[in-house]
């Protein structure tokens, strides 16, 4: 989910269903918050917010203020880190390339200095150990 302010939110699934999609949008977004989707079937049963639909099987991609650009965005740079520089995520460890991802946008990628980034994911890694044997052999 990426809010209009720029800020996401991205986990790995399980399983990709209504009810995980709910859980998901009840848990990270504000109650009076406007979901704008694309037409798949799993978002029409979402429920307890205002719902705007582009449909871009009939090659609608913008509706007044409704649109999915700013996720349709993520998932373009999510899938050039996977084609031009991991070339595979494990199913294991997903869910760190998610995370990866996510800290880069909501870093303000380049908006920062360099330093001012490093002193972020130092940051980030205090009190988060990932052994070598978490990482390849369990």
């Amino acid at each position: 989910m990426r809010c209009r302010n720029g800020i996401l939110v991205a986990a790995k699934m399980d399983k990709v269903n209504s009810a995980n999609i709910q859980t998901m949008i009840d848990k990270h977004a504000d109650a009076n918050a406007t979901l704008c989707t694309d037409e798949a079937t799993i978002y029409k049963g979402i429920e307890g917010y205002k719902q705007l639909m582009v449909n871009h099987s009939a090659g609608q991609y913008v509706d007044g203020t409704a649109h999915t650009n700013g996720i349709e965005s993520v998932w373009a740079l999510l899938k050039r880190g996977y084609n031009g520089v991991f070339h595979h995520f494990s199913d294991k460890h997903i869910g760190r390339y998610v995370d990866e991802f996510v800290f880069r946008l909501n870093d303000d990628n380049v908006k920062r200095s360099t330093l001012d980034r490093i002193d972020s994911i130092v940051f980030g890694f205090s009190g988060n150990r990932l052994s070598y044997k978490m990482l390849v052999l369990t």
